[in-house]
């Protein structure tokens, strides 16, 4: 909560703060003016990040539209007070030349949003995130469980679907065209026997 002496910062704001030099290498969002750093994620979800980005990657490159953003871009999901949110990855479906990609915050609105969970995470500030996403105008939110191998797929007005790692996942409507195995989210590559 902020006091009398606490100046909200604006997201405009707040991407100067996180771009000066002593807050290289630091993770933040803005919640409701108020800068907060978050913990880092450490290493398997990195790697979960980047198997999902490749996924989505490849399926933008396959269709020729849309461009994915990963590593806490920043999203503005509210205004008066500002939050800004950094999704672990964003989907965008319009077609955008690299030159004119904002050099700061995402700008518009993403059709999908995913969320790869961390140690730290609860299950109340997870929601709380999905709900603004949502509210924001996102249509579909994927939430990524990386220890127990799911993804819970989150849209306005239906309910939530959660699939195992023996299931197929879909976009939908949002992604009428994507397909893959939740496996693939948590798979490495490995040599045949022979040849280790």
């Amino acid at each position: 909560m902020a006091t009398a002496e606490t100046k909200l910062l604006t997201a405009d704001e707040f991407w100067e703060f996180v771009n000066r030099p002593e807050n290289h290498g630091r993770l933040w969002e803005l919640e409701d003016g108020e800068v907060v750093e978050m913990p880092s994620p450490g290493l398997r979800h990195g790697v979960v990040c980047n198997l999902i980005g490749r996924v989505l990657g490849n399926h933008v490159f396959a269709r020729g539209r849309g461009y994915v953003s990963n590593n806490d871009s920043g999203l503005a999901v509210r205004h008066s007070p500002d939050t800004v949110r950094g999704p672990d990855l964003m989907l965008f479906n319009e077609v955008q030349s690299f030159d004119d990609l904002s050099p700061k915050l995402a700008e518009g609105v993403p059709a999908l949003v995913v969320e790869v969970l961390s140690p730290s995470d609860r299950v109340g500030k997870v929601n709380k995130r999905v709900e603004q996403y949502l509210r924001h105008g996102v249509s579909l939110v994927w939430v990524v469980d990386a220890e127990v191998r799911v993804v819970t797929m989150y849209r306005p007005g239906r309910e939530q679907q959660t699939l195992d790692e023996s299931e197929e996942l879909t976009g939908g409507d949002v992604l009428p065209d994507f397909r893959c195995r939740v496996a693939e989210f948590f798979t490495l590559p490995t040599l045949p026997a022979e040849s280790r």
